[in-house]
C-alpha cells in the first residue's frame, strides 16, 4: 500500500516531504510505530531522489519522530504522544434532524460484558456457556472451503439458498409456519427485517398500530421513518384488536409470547386481528423472537400459519437461539410484497455476510440447532421454575408473575406502588441486574414491574440475587 504524499513541482523537494510526514505524524494519521516505506520505494513512488528520502528520515529521526530498526526499517517511533486534534464541530444545514437522531434513546442497548451485574436479569440475552462452540468451528471451516470457490460475485439479496431452506424447513417444524425457500429472507437479525418492511410500507405520516407496551426499537423506528405511532393497549389475551384505529396501514405484534408482558394471543384474538388487517389493507408483522422455547400446554402455531389472504409477515431471529452477535434473522414474506422487498434490500446493504450463512446452513443441516435449542430448553426451563417458585413465595407479597408460556424471560408486576427506578438502582449496587417495565410502555398508564430475563443469569446465581431483591424491598418498605 502507497503512503498518501503529494510533491509539487521540483522546488523545496526535501521541505515538501518533511512537512508533510512530520503533519502526519502530528495529527495522528500515521499512528506510533507504523512502517514507512523503504526510501528506495517511496523515491520511486514519488519520483524524487533517494538521497532526498534519506536526509528527511534522518531529519526525523534526530527529531526522536521516527525511529530506525536494524534490519526492520524505520517507523514512527511508538513513544510519539497521539494528537487531540480534530475537525471544527461544523454545523450542517440539516442540524436538526442531526440532532433529532442523536437524542434518541433506544431503551434497549444491551451493557459490554463490563457494564454487567454479577447476577443479571438482563432480557433478551443469552449465555455463551451454552454455545456449542466446537461444533460451530467445524461449521465455520466447512464455510471457510465454500468461501474458497472461485466466485468473486455478490451474493443473492434474499440469502443463500441452503440456508433458506434450512430456515423453511425449521420453522415448519417448530413453529407450524407456512413457507418454501422462495418465502424467506435471510437479513442482519430481526431490526433489519423491520426497517425493510417499513420503507417498503410507509410513508410519512401512515399510521402504524402496536402493543402497548411493546418493543422500544420497532416504535422508534417507526417515527423516524415519519409513521405515526398508535399504542393498542393489551390485556390477559393480549393486542385489543378492536381498538387498531382507521387508517393504519402497518400492525406489529408479538402474538406468541406478547413483548415485554409475556401472554399469549388467544385463537379468538388472533382470528379478530388478520379479518381486521384485511378490512384495512394492511400488513401484520408477527415477531416472533423467541418462541423455540416453550414451557407449558399445548403449543401453539404462528399467526402466520392462519393466514389465508396473505396479510402477515414473519420475523424471526437466531440471537435468541445462538448468539446476538451473529446479526442472523430472517424474514418470511407474502408473495406479493417479496420483489418490493428484494429492491429495498439491494439497496440497504445488497446482502447478509455468506460466511456465516454457510456456516449456519451446516450447522442446521448437521442436526446442531435442535439439539442445541433442546439443551437451552432444559436449562431454562429450570431457571424459569426457579424465579416462579420465589415469586410464589417469599416474594408474593410484593410480586405476582404475568402468566407466560414461552421464551427466556418473564414479567412480574408489583402488587403496590413501588419506586421501581430505586430499586433497580440499589440492586446494581450489590451486583444484581433488575430492569423496570416502563421503558417499554408508550402512552398507556405504566404498571409497575420488572422483566426478569433468565439467559444470561447463571442458575445458581438465581435465588442468592432474588434474596437481595427481597431484602431490598423490605428496605424499602
Amino acid at each position: 500500500m502507497e503512503l498518501h504524499l503529494i510533491i509539487h513541482g521540483q522546488k523545496d523537494l526535501a521541505g515538501q516531504l518533511y512537512r508533510q510526514l512530520r503533519e502526519a505524524i502530528d495529527t495522528g494519521r500515521l499512528a506510533p510505530g507504523t512502517r514507512l516505506p523503504p526510501s528506495r520505494l517511496l523515491a520511486e513512488q514519488l519520483g524524487i531522489s533517494r538521497k532526498t528520502i534519506s536526509d528527511t528520515y534522518a531529519q526525523l529521526t534526530y527529531e526522536g519522530v521516527l525511529v530506525g530498526k536494524v534490519g526492520s526499517g524505520t517507523f514512527v517511533n511508538a513513544r510519539m504522544p497521539r494528537s487531540d486534534r480534530r475537525q471544527d464541530s461544523f454545523r450542517f444545514a440539516s442540524q436538526a434532524n442531526i440532532d433529532h437522531w442523536a437524542s434518541l434513546n433506544p431503551r434497549l442497548s444491551h451493557p459490554g460484558a463490563e457494564g454487567t451485574a454479577k447476577a443479571d436479569f438482563i432480557g433478551g440475552a443469552t449465555t455463551q456457556l451454552q454455545f456449542p462452540q466446537e461444533e460451530w468451528r467445524r461449521c465455520v471451516n466447512y464455510a471457510m472451503r465454500q468461501m474458497n470457490t472461485p466466485r468473486g460475485h455478490y451474493s443473492r439479496p434474499e440469502g443463500i439458498a441452503p440456508l433458506r431452506d434450512g430456515i423453511a424447513r425449521h420453522i415448519a417444524y417448530a413453529r407450524g409456519v407456512n413457507c418454501q425457500l422462495d418465502d424467506v429472507m435471510v437479513c442482519n437479525g430481526a431490526q433489519q427485517a423491520l426497517d425493510l418492511l417499513a420503507r417498503v410500507m410507509l410513508r410519512p405520516g401512515d399510521k402504524v398500530a402496536m402493543e402497548d407496551p411493546g418493543y422500544p426499537p420497532a416504535r422508534l423506528l417507526f417515527r423516524m421513518l415519519g409513521a405515526e405511532v398508535v399504542g393498542v393497549p393489551v390485556d390477559a389475551e393480549g393486542m385489543q384488536v378492536e381498538r387498531i384505529p382507521d387508517g393504519t396501514r402497518m400492525i406489529y405484534s408479538t402474538p406468541s409470547h406478547q413483548f415485554p408482558l409475556g401472554m399469549p394471543m388467544s385463537p379468538a384474538r388472533r382470528e379478530a386481528l388478520l379479518e381486521r388487517a384485511v378490512e384495512l389493507g394492511a400488513l401484520v408483522i408477527e415477531d416472533d423472537y423467541d418462541s423455540e422455547f416453550r414451557y407449558e400446554g399445548r403449543p401453539t402455531d404462528a399467526l402466520q400459519r392462519l393466514d389465508r389472504h396473505g396479510v402477515v409477515a414473519y420475523i424471526g431471529t437466531f440471537s435468541k437461539v445462538l448468539l446476538p452477535e451473529l446479526r442472523l434473522g430472517y424474514l418470511i414474506l407474502p408473495p406479493s410484497l417479496f420483489p418490493a422487498v428484494i429492491r429495498a434490500r439491494q439497496l440497504c446493504d445488497w446482502h447478509s455476510s455468506t460466511l456465516p450463512q454457510w456456516a449456519l446452513a451446516k450447522f442446521m443441516a448437521e442436526g446442531y440447532l435442535l439439539k442445541h435449542i433442546r439443551r437451552c430448553h432444559g436449562i431454562y426451563a429450570g431457571r424459569r421454575e426457579r424465579i416462579l417458585a420465589r415469586l410464589d413465595g417469599d416474594l408474593s407479597p410484593w410480586l405476582e408473575a404475568v402468566p407466560s408460556v414461552a421464551g427466556f424471560h418473564l414479567s412480574a408486576l408489583f402488587r403496590q406502588p413501588t419506586k421501581v427506578p430505586l430499586l433497580t438502582e440499589l440492586a446494581r449496587k450489590v451486583e444484581v441486574g433488575l430492569y423496570g417495565l416502563a421503558p417499554f410502555y408508550d402512552r398507556e398508564p405504566v404498571r409497575d414491574g420488572l422483566v426478569l430475563g433468565f439467559g444470561a443469569i447463571d442458575t445458581l446465581d438465581i435465588d442468592p440475587a432474588l434474596d437481595k431483591v427481597r431484602d431490598l424491598l423490605q428496605q424499602l418498605g
